[in-house]
């Protein structure tokens, strides 16, 4: 931080955007946001209260490889700090229908879980009998346990893993699903650096018949060095030449870059478009929860201070 605001892109970032968006329109876009949390990343969190607004909503990985105990646990801490637990049920780590019925079972029980992300999971070999998020939906187990509120991912620049075809496959059977059994589903995506990409992106699955509202993956605050692993490591495609180029420059490897362009292109894409289903942000808190966790909150709150050349500073509460 410096001169009492977050450090907002370096310069040379800012060259080509002319964006007219005003403040309102910013933070009418980031309203209603939420934030992302790992279970080593909560073992850091004294108290979720400290950081958060009541009633923000969080989600909880289940990462390759995890217990699923330990999502159980930091699901459980986020209800009793007032907070909106979001656990992950990634079907290519859960091993049969009875283990998904358990993970169920507790977070309804004893985290008062009303939402869960259902996502496929990054491992190559399913570890049971699941392969991917359609097959965990249909099982009805979600629905069975009064969860209707239901995210499914989404990747605007296309995913590592499966096929473009099969991905459009699914998208369309989620849709289908959510219409025929009157689900709550959204898309909530991976995280990217261009607004243009990611707003082409909803374009092309809303004409293709996507009708889930989405919700946008947004990198929190966090030096290039660090910003460039995470993009290596989640396989986005073409923006991460936006972080790339800046990787390069030894000298610029531990500048802390905002998403403010991303944000404020976003804001602006989803203003210009009223058929737009873009509705909320969620962000990844590459560069630390509570950090992160501030900065969403200050732009929620209309707390920034628009720049010449396009995106805005975020001013310290």
């Amino acid at each position: 931080m410096t001169g009492g605001r977050f450090i907002h892109a370096a310069p040379d970032m800012t060259i080509g955007f002319e964006m007219t968006v005003g403040i309102e329109t910013i933070r009418t876009a980031a309203t209603d946001w939420s934030i992302e949390v790992t279970p080593t990343g909560a073992t850091k969190i004294e108290s979720f209260r400290d950081c958060l607004a009541p009633g923000t909503s969080v989600n909880v990985t289940f990462l390759p490889g995890s217990d699923p105990r330990d999502t159980i646990a930091v699901a459980e801490r986020l209800h009793n700090d007032g907070m909106r637990p979001v656990p992950h049920l990634a079907a290519r780590s859960l091993q049969n229908r009875d283990q998904l019925e358990e993970l169920l079972t507790a977070f309804t029980a004893r985290c008062g879980v009303e939402e869960v992300l259902c996502i496929g999971g990054g491992v190559d070999s399913p570890v049971g009998d699941f392969t991917a998020t359609m097959e965990v939906l249909e099982t009805g187990l979600i629905q069975k346990h009064g969860i209707r509120h239901i995210g499914v991912a989404g990747h605007p620049e296309g995913s590592p893993d499966i096929s473009e075809d099969l991905v459009t496959e699914a998208l369309a059977a989620k849709n289908e699903l959510a219409a025929r059994e009157g689900l709550d589903l959204y898309i909530e995506t991976q995280f990217c650096f261009e607004a243009d990409i990611v707003l082409d992106w909803e374009r092309r699955v809303r004409a293709a018949g996507n009708r889930l509202p989405i919700r946008i993956g947004i990198p929190g605050p966090a030096t290039i060095k660090t910003l460039f692993r995470f993009a290596q490591i989640s396989g986005i495609g073409p923006s991460m030449r936006f972080v790339a180029k800046q990787a390069k420059n030894v000298a610029k490897l531990m500048t802390v870059q905002s998403p403010h362009l991303l944000i404020a292109g976003l804001a602006e894409g989803m203003a210009a478009d009223e058929d737009c289903l873009i509705r909320h942000f969620h962000y990844y808190p590459f560069g630390g929860f509570a950090r992160t966790a501030a900065y969403a909150g200050a732009i929620a709150d209309g707390r920034i201070n628009l720049l010449p050349k396009g995106g805005f500073d975020v001013i310290e509460g």
